[in-house]
């Protein structure tokens, strides 16, 4: 786990070595730095800056395009600070046209994200798997991931393109959109909201040789496959967007109902370990270390 002074080594080659390791790379959803650091506490290999989870976290609000580019980067760099894990980090449309997305992402890349992820709808946006979408048209997408790929300074930064064209203009559409993004220089894959298995089997099938993403939307429009069959399938990476956000707020909703109820949380709080249990978690141990030796240093 991350601490105050550490040096995380190249987290963007260690993603791109992830990805051909042959098994898919699982990312759960983080909306803040604690979320993150919990990610890596349970041993995953990669954590995803969600945007649902994002605007929920900042704004209390649904994601429909609420947040800029500029807070969406500041929320990466958090997470990115917090864990030594390798960041994939939502982008949403880019921020506005190839030179918006030109300062994207460098800003993303300068947060220290390992990857970012651009997808194809009108501005403002809305989550992948609500009603109401949009698309551009693809000339102009395909601009926006070429813009992309030539701003990125480091050549391990991935470009993740989405396509959110199958609940526009049908699976034919969202297929032919993600070649051209591939042929655009986009190193993943993203087809969003496929909402049958057979449709997710075709994605991978069409779109074999290159890397797929998956999006576990929990609750979402697409049905849940196992870990094996996406494999099989030949997904690289499988985002678990909001599943950490969802259970977030049943545990708080929980609590405030028995403190609502009773008058007191304590039952609750004695089984989640209370307050030293999450000092512990969050490194005090390092920082009464770090107080003690820059004390000393004065002293001497």
């Amino acid at each position: 786990m991350a601490d105050l002074l550490s040096r995380p080594g190249n987290r963007r080659a260690r993603l791109r070595a992830l990805l051909d390791a042959g098994e898919p790379v699982l990312a759960p959803g983080a909306y803040d730095a604690l979320s993150a650091r919990l990610v890596e506490r349970a041993g995953f290999d990669a954590v995803y800056m969600t945007g649902f989870g994002t605007t929920a976290g900042l704004l209390g609000r649904p994601d429909v395009g609420l947040l800029s580019g500029t807070e969406m980067a500041a929320n990466a760099g958090r997470l990115a600070d917090a864990v030594d894990l390798p960041l994939i980090a939502d982008a949403d449309t880019g921020y506005g046209n190839p030179i918006n997305v030109i300062r994207t992402v460098r800003d993303y890349e300068r947060a220290g994200v390992a990857a970012l992820h651009l997808e194809d709808q009108v501005m403002p946006k809305r989550c992948g798997h609500l009603a109401g979408k949009q698309v551009v048209p693809v000339g102009d997408m395909t601009a926006k991931i070429r813009a992309a790929v030539d701003a990125r300074t480091d050549p391990d930064l991935l470009i993740i393109a989405r396509t959110d064209a199958a609940a526009v203009d049908g699976l034919d559409a969202a297929i032919d959109r993600a070649r051209r993004f591939a042929d655009a220089g986009a190193d993943l894959l993203f087809v969003e909201a496929p909402t049958s298995e057979a449709d997710i089997e075709r994605v991978a099938q069409e779109l074999s040789g290159h890397r797929l993403v998956f999006n576990w939307a929990e609750g979402g429009r697409t049905p849940a496959l196992s870990r094996d069959r996406l494999a099989e399938l030949g997904f690289a990476l499988v985002l678990f967007p909001v599943g950490t956000l969802l259970a977030a707020t049943a545990g708080m909703t929980e609590l405030l109902e028995r403190l609502r109820a009773d008058g007191t949380p304590a039952a609750m709080l004695d089984r989640l370990g209370g307050l030293d249990a999450f000092a512990e978690f969050a490194g005090i141990g390092e920082i009464r270390e770090l107080e003690d030796a820059y004390r000393n240093d004065e002293g001497s």
